[in-house]
């Protein structure tokens, strides 16, 4: 993932100047998706050579104006087109949920496939980890010493690839169940329901 499509995932729900932009990363999607103040501007820099953002400068009194950013229809269409990409292994969990925080944007049935080849990929790594633990450590409550230090550690890979796993299958339900109800105007749903907190 790059930090181009976070930017334009966050600038989808809302639009803002650079420094408004980083305050919302530091609240949100800065939480799986990390970027220093500099690098956010850097980036809506290039964002806006390349054409993926519009800038609207408005003027403040007794205060600096300030530069208001919003996607443009070229940088919507890379957005799509990235949330429907296959994720590769760098990064993956923090690039999905970023995908997944825009799905709203793009194509919710790509991200789907998305998530059961990571729930796949979680669960046979699971099942390596399970028979190493059967193999290897068949009493783990009398462990000592350096085989209950192995042993923990191995602990902590189980739970992770468990955890991802069972977030995924999560993921699927809902968003399944969600493509298969008659289609709702967006701003309905956002009448419906209360807003996602910034």
């Amino acid at each position: 993932m790059s930090l181009e499509h976070a930017i334009l995932v966050s600038l989808m729900e809302r639009a803002g100047s650079g420094y408004e932009l980083a305050r919302r990363f530091d609240r949100s999607i800065g939480y799986f998706w990390s970027a220093s103040h500099q690098q956010i501007y850097r980036t809506l820099k290039r964002m806006a050579d390349v054409g993926w953002v519009n800038q609207e400068v408005v003027y403040q009194d007794a205060r600096p104006d300030k530069k208001v950013y919003r996607p443009s229809t070229e940088g919507q269409k890379a957005l799509r087109a990235w949330i429907s990409e296959k994720t590769g292994e760098t990064n993956s969990r923090a690039t999905l949920a970023v995908k997944l925080r825009g799905a709203s944007y793009g194509d919710a049935g790509a991200l789907v496939e998305q998530f059961t080849q990571y729930r796949d990929t979680a669960l046979r790594q699971l099942a390596v980890y399970r028979e190493i633990e059967a193999r290897d450590f068949p009493d783990a409550e009398s462990l000592t010493g350096r085989a209950l230090h192995q042993y923990l550690v191995l602990r902590a890979g189980i739970l992770e690839e468990q955890t991802l796993a069972e977030w995924c299958s999560e993921v699927i339900a809902r968003l399944t169940g969600v493509l298969k109800q008659p289609h709702k105007p967006e701003n309905a749903r956002e009448e419906a329901q209360p807003a996602h907190p910034r």
